[in-house]
């Protein structure tokens, strides 16, 4: 199952990175703003948390398809 980017005014690997950060490390957007800062993109506090609502669940039922079971009784 692929994510599905189109529309996206940034890149893949910025939004990926930028939600990835927030859900493992649980920072705030505003700090979150500053992290994706220094790695020259512009992106405000709200769009960061459009993406992590849009893409989070995504990611977490991508992840979830590709789990394979660990013992089988």
């Amino acid at each position: 199952m692929a994510i599905d980017f189109k529309g996206s005014q940034y890149p893949k690997n910025v939004i990926l990175y930028a939600v990835f950060f927030y859900v493992r490390y649980a920072v705030s957007y505003r700090d979150l703003e500053e992290v994706v800062a220094e790695r020259d993109f512009e992106v405000d506090h709200a769009n960061l948390n459009r993406w992590v609502v849009k893409y989070a669940p995504l990611i977490a039922a991508n992840a979830e398809a590709r789990k394979r079971p660990t013992a089988v009784s």
